[in-house]
């Protein structure tokens, strides 16, 4: 009846700063599908030791995304869902394997996007991404947990809209994954790995929902005017009154989105 059946996997990947707990509420919304939330190599509680460059690219990451993917032995449909870097992970899966995929359920950025995060007016925006690109970032709140709490405190009243929580509803174990020696750092490698959003990939086929927050500082929905030139099958799904937490925010329209792709 809502289109999900046992045998269906749906894959969900966390943004940053962020764990494996972003989609809890959606996890638990899509029974009887098989949900895999992957841990993702060296952010939060994935951290284990330092990050080389190359093992920090999206390609990176969805390729050993991929790998586990053949190693469960699920069958089924399969679907894609993202949001923050973990959108962009998931478009790089969708090229590197398309036919591994059903449906997939994203939220920006994607390469459309083009140089226009880079706006000088935008500077006040996205002055976090040059931050993490600099080893001052590190050295000032790497292995500090009263720093690494004040701006994942900072980050998340910024980013997310005025209907969310006044904190991140897994604050405490977010710190401390962030807090521990080194997690800091290997987590902002993403930064220096994958600069900006300009490119011209091939377009992706996989039939995609496009989940745009209304209430993102980061993205303002104008951005959404080059999808048609990156996905061959998309359509626009405005999450109105979210930042750009969607999953913690709005966890019942990455279900909808998930639902109603496998009910097609």
């Amino acid at each position: 009846m809502d289109g999900l059946h046992a045998g269906d996997r749906v894959i969900l990947v966390h943004g940053w700063p962020g764990l494996a707990s972003d989609h809890d509420a959606v996890r638990d919304a899509l029974q009887p599908a098989t949900v895999i939330v992957p841990d993702l190599r060296g952010f939060g509680a994935a951290f284990d030791d330092d990050l080389p460059l190359a093992e920090a690219t999206a390609d990176a990451h969805a390729r050993r995304l991929l790998e586990a993917l053949e190693s469960d032995g699920a069958g089924g449909r399969t679907v894609i869902a993202g949001y923050d870097i973990g959108s962009r992970i998931a478009q790089a899966a969708l090229r590197l394997d398309p036919s591994r995929f059903d449906g997939a359920v994203l939220t920006p950025g994607y390469p459309g996007i083009g140089d226009r995060a880079a706006a000088p007016a935008l500077a006040s925006v996205f002055w976090y991404q040059h931050f993490h690109r600099e080893p001052i970032a590190a050295q000032l709140i790497d292995g500090n947990s009263d720093a690494v709490a004040r701006y994942l405190d900072h980050l998340w009243s910024a980013w997310s809209g005025p209907a969310a929580p006044t904190a991140h509803p897994h604050r405490e174990h977010l710190i401390e994954a962030y807090s521990r020696p080194g997690a800091f750092t290997a987590s902002i490698q993403w930064y220096l790995a994958n600069r900006g959003y300009a490119g011209d990939p091939p377009p992706i086929e996989t039939p995609t929902l496009m989940l745009w927050p209304t209430e993102d500082p980061l993205f303002p929905i104008e951005w959404a005017d080059r999808l048609s030139d990156h996905f061959t099958d998309i359509a626009l799904r405005p999450v109105d009154g979210s930042g750009h937490f969607v999953p913690l925010e709005a966890p019942s329209a990455f279900v909808d989105a998930i639902r109603s792709l496998l009910a097609r």
